[in-house]
């Protein structure tokens, strides 16, 4: 039998809590977060932002947790998919006219336990993703020509606030919630910047499931093992009873990956708590801890590459991520026509990394002259950050029609200790203490941040919607320590930003569908990331600058004929000043490369259930096609040697083609669902280089595509087995080439893998 279908059987055991689902809702960080933060500066704001309320008025009512699945569930099976959109008002935010996407997991027949973000995030056109990481923990998403690098040209959030270190200097999503535990999954494109901050891809808000509903106690629990020693373990328990609801789990999961050298074990647990004083207030909590311990393979040359894609010449890279995220809100009716909604929310987290990371051609074996192995590369940051968000939502009259005004105010104070370059130790296991010496580098980052922000939707009659908004960010940047221990400290950098953004939009709604359009400023500025080379091998041009540009959506959606949903639409995305990567004078040397325009045309068909062949079919078709390209070159130095200039040239990572189609059948207790995937050919870097570099950490990455495929059985309305089959042609193809960190070199991806997975759900009533 092949060895991939042979794995490795483990046991764990979780506990998930979970909270009824009610008209309103609440969560709160942890007390002792918030003690620990009260400790450091109290800002006004934070004070009054403690407690969260929010009003929803009878003849206003809340639309935060209504899901637009068209009515599937009346008229198809168990487990029919469909891809929503949120409502023109969700919770207090403005959605109306926005380009949206909404991912209901109870309908997503995804192999959650091996972290398969391509078959979850199927349905939504346009999205690339890095599949470099082979034990699925941390996922990297883009789209419209951004990067992927953990997802950080998005806003990410758990429920609502933030979970990425900071929003504005380090907004990698290091952290990501478990599959097995998500509700749904919300999507907010570009013009998202208005009511969620500086960012050009959007914002994806991922909402953990809860225990609202009519159940004192239930129990879910998900056991799965697979291939390459794959054990997962999810367990939840959740409930409602009087005027508190609870919900809480914990996931355990294990491998040895696909890659050699790829080891992996994460745990997350998870609690939340509501109580409800009375229909028009409430209290809530959320507490999150996770731990992340990863062993990373590296990179591999192109010969490597093509003879074993399995293999891995570094065995000692390691990758330890301990994450703690906590909130508190409150949620209160302040008057008939008005809600309000405050969040209190803090991060406390650690990253630390191990290894060998010169060039992958360099090998990395026992010096003779200590007789070990040589010293490793160690870099450790940590993370404080806390922020506190108000939002009031208004609902009122001007003249004979509706108006909506959705306004609110931020604050956040983050800090970054990063210490890089340190002497790791010799051995193989993961170890972050210093084997001697001090770290090369030793850095701290504060940013405090102030924002206004403010939507409102005009009626005008029954069809159409104008939405004006606008967004005021007060950003101020301090770092301090020393970037060479021979050069001893270096003058502290202070910067102050005041950033004006604007944005309106436009729906216009007639026979179930919409035709919607809608513009937006957005803003990034220079990450400490982007700041701190990122291995041996990368530079950092000192003068780099802030990013600035926009976002434009236009298109028509909704169900234009019976059985029939589908979502059509265009973009223009300009970015100024963006950052990237160019080899000069033999190393990565990451600087403003100029102005990138993202254009294109994004498409979403979706065939609902219909019964045929003694059973129900469904079809999705997802695609995308994209010229993203350099318009400006900033370096004059640079720009008139025909070897690195880059204006014309695509941008890295941005395939010109993407599209996912996939099929489910449903016959009486019987699923099965497939998938194709197919990516485009991408360059790796903003020269267009076509071959492998010598370091191979650039060179085109050609196109591919990938089989999914899944079978479920319903044992009992409690019980369901499911089989999946990952990359099922054992396909091999690779998304990434890396300079530094997990390794240097030509990064695959997963080769086929098998995953059964049991599913419990009981109630007690």
């Amino acid at each position: 039998m092949p060895s991939f279908f042979i794995p490795q059987l483990r046991y764990f055991s979780q506990y998930t809590f979970q909270i009824p689902r009610m008209g309103y809702r609440i969560s709160v960080g942890t007390f002792f977060i918030c003690q620990k933060f009260a400790m450091r500066k109290i800002h006004l704001l934070a004070v009054l932002c403690s407690l969260t309320i929010r009003i929803a008025a009878q003849e206003y009512p809340d639309t935060s947790h209504v899901l637009e699945l068209n009515g599937i569930e009346i008229s198809t099976p168990r487990n029919a998919q469909s891809l929503g959109r949120l409502n023109e008002i969700h919770g207090q935010t403005i959605i109306a006219s926005k380009k949206t996407e909404l991912i209901d997991m109870s309908k997503v027949s995804a192999d959650l336990a091996s972290g398969a973000h391509r078959q979850v995030f199927a349905r939504v056109p346009g999205l690339m993703l890095w599949e470099s990481d082979g034990s699925g923990i941390q996922i990297g998403i883009s789209a419209r020509g951004l990067s992927p690098n953990r997802s950080w040209e998005f806003n990410n959030r758990q429920n609502g606030y933030d979970i990425s270190p900071d929003v504005f200097g380090y907004p990698e999503a290091y952290y990501t919630p478990p599959l097995e535990a998500l509700k749904r999954i919300e999507i907010i494109r570009g013009a998202a910047s208005l009511q969620f901050g500086p960012q050009f891809g959007g914002m994806v808000n991922y909402v953990l499931k809860d225990g609202k509903g009519n159940k004192p106690f239930f129990y879910e629990g998900r056991q799965s093992i697979g291939s390459y020693q794959l054990a997962d373990s999810y367990n939840a328990i959740g409930g409602a009873r009087g005027k508190w609801n609870y919900y809480g789990f914990v996931q355990q999961r294990s491998g040895s990956g696909w890659r050699e050298n790829s080891t992996f074990r994460t745990q997350t647990a998870f609690v939340s708590a509501e109580y409800h004083f009375s229909e028009k207030c409430s209290i809530g909590m959320n507490v999150t801890h996770s731990e992340v311990l990863s062993q990373q393979p590296g990179g591999l040359t192109q010969e490597q590459y093509e003879d074993n894609w399995r293999q891995s010449s570094r065995s000692r890279n390691w990758l330890s991520v301990p994450w703690n995220v906590g909130a508190l809100y409150s949620e209160i009716q302040t008057s008939a026509h008005s809600t309000l909604s405050l969040k209190l929310f803090g991060v406390i987290a650690t990253r630390s990394s191990v290894g060998f990371l010169k060039a992958i051609n360099i090998a990395d074996t026992i010096n003779a002259e200590i007789n070990a192995y040589n010293f490793r590369k160690l870099d450790i940051d940590s993370y404080q950050s806390w922020g506190a968000e108000a939002r009031w939502l208004l609902h009122y009259r001007l003249g004979l029609n509706e108006a909506h005004l959705s306004t609110g105010v931020r604050y956040s104070d983050a800090h970054t200790h990063r210490q890089v370059d340190g002497l790791g130790s010799t051995g193989r296991e993961f170890d972050d203490q210093l084997a001697q010496g001090e770290f090369g580098k030793n850095l701290r980052f504060y940013n405090i941040n102030n924002a206004y922000f403010a939507e409102n939707i005009f009626h005008f009659g029954k069809k159409l919607t104008l939405t004006p908004g606008i967004r005021i960010e007060q950003l101020h940047s301090q770092s301090s320590g020393y970037i060479s221990q021979n050069a001893g400290e270096f003058a502290p950098i202070e910067r102050s930003r005041f950033i004006p953004m604007g944005g309106i939009g436009a729906e216009y709604k007639f026979n179930q569908t919409s035709l919607y359009a809608n513009f937006a400023q957005a803003y990034r500025p220079v990450t400490y990331s982007e700041l701190t080379p990122a291995g041996t091998t990368d530079v950092i041009d000192p003068n780099l600058k802030d990013a600035s540009g926009f976002n434009f959506d236009g298109g028509w959606r909704g169900r234009p004929a019976k059985g029939l949903n589908m979502d059509i639409s265009m973009f223009y995305l300009v970015y100024d000043n963006r950052i990237g990567t160019i080899q000069k004078d033999g190393a990565n040397f990451k600087t403003n490369i100029g102005t990138s325009v993202s254009k294109g045309l994004e498409l979403f068909l979706e065939m609902l259930p219909v019964k045929m062949m003694r059973g129900y079919w469904s079809a999705f078709a997802a695609a995308c096609q994209m010229d993203a390209r350099y318009t400006h070159w900033e370096n004059p130095e640079i720009a008139d040697n025909p070897e690195t200039a880059i204006v014309g040239k695509r941008v890295e990572y941005a395939p010109q083609q993407t599209c996912r189609i996939g099929v489910d059948y449903k016959r009486k207790r019987c699923s099965f669902h497939t998938q194709w995937s197919y990516v485009g050919e991408v360059f790796t870097d903003a020269v267009n280089t076509v071959e492998s570099s010598s370091n191979f950490q650039s060179g085109k990455l050609p196109s591919y595509s990938l089989w999914d495929a899944s079978m479920r059985y319903y044992v009992s309305d409690v019980l369901n087995l499911q089989l999946a089959a990952n990359n099922l042609l054992d396909t091999r193809y690779a998304t990434r080439r890396a300079g530094g960190y997990p390794g240097p070199g030509l990064l695959p991806g997963n080769g086929r893998s098998i995953t059964l997975t049991l599913s419990v759900d009981v109630g007690v009533k």
